[in-house]
């Protein structure tokens, strides 16, 4: 198609091969069936317009950022941090241009854009967003360890430690003196 809408079809697709796309470090904890990358970038956006709303940033955009985030990954897989010593991590921005050839130039410069804004770290809203993506490992990890995985700790511990904003550290603290089903015990509290 002229339009550039083929491009785009087929982005969607490859968009697609994300919920099959296991997030690796998790192997390494012992986690048999770990959460997918789409799985851990809708939670991670869910989390990163939360930090910003209560940060006084813009929670689309942040929300935005973060859905975008890990978009690479249907080409690159995901490197954990042991395979990322010995193999070069591919440049998210090389990626997203390369996914992007083919659209129409106004969706595929929007798209790079929001790539580039997470990756330079300096925009309020990036912040947030990469808050969210080291809260949302932190929370999986509270997760996992809570199913037996107690090797899950490290992530937990260093997820934590990498928090830059005030409402993420709070937020984490909060998370780390709750369960994982108390929300469930709450809400079936008698009214």
């Amino acid at each position: 198609m002229a339009d550039g809408l083929s491009a785009v079809a087929h982005f969607l697709y490859e968009a697609g091969t994300l919920k099959h796309a296991r997030r690796t470090g998790w192997w390494m904890a012992g986690v048999r069936d770990p959460e997918s990358v789409a799985e851990h970038s809708w939670r991670t956006s869910l989390i990163a317009s939360v930090i910003a709303e209560l940060e006084g940033a813009d929670p689309a955009r942040a929300a935005l950022l973060a859905v975008w985030h890990d978009s690479q990954e249907t080409r690159t897989g995901d490197v954990n941090h042991l395979g990322k010593k010995y193999a070069p991590s591919a440049d998210p921005e090389v990626v997203t241009a390369d996914q992007t050839t083919g659209m129409p130039e106004v969706l595929a410069a929007r798209v790079r854009d929001i790539v580039a804004e997470y990756e330079a770290k300096e925009t309020p809203e990036a912040v947030c967003a990469r808050d969210a993506d080291k809260l949302e490992c932190m929370l999986q990890g509270i997760e996992y360890r809570a199913r037996g995985h107690e090797s899950a700790q490290r992530w937990i511990d260093n997820s934590r430690a990498r928090l830059t904003t005030d409402t993420a550290r709070k937020l984490a603290d909060e998370l780390l003196s709750q369960g994982p089903l108390d929300w469930l015990h709450n809400a079936l509290k008698p009214c």
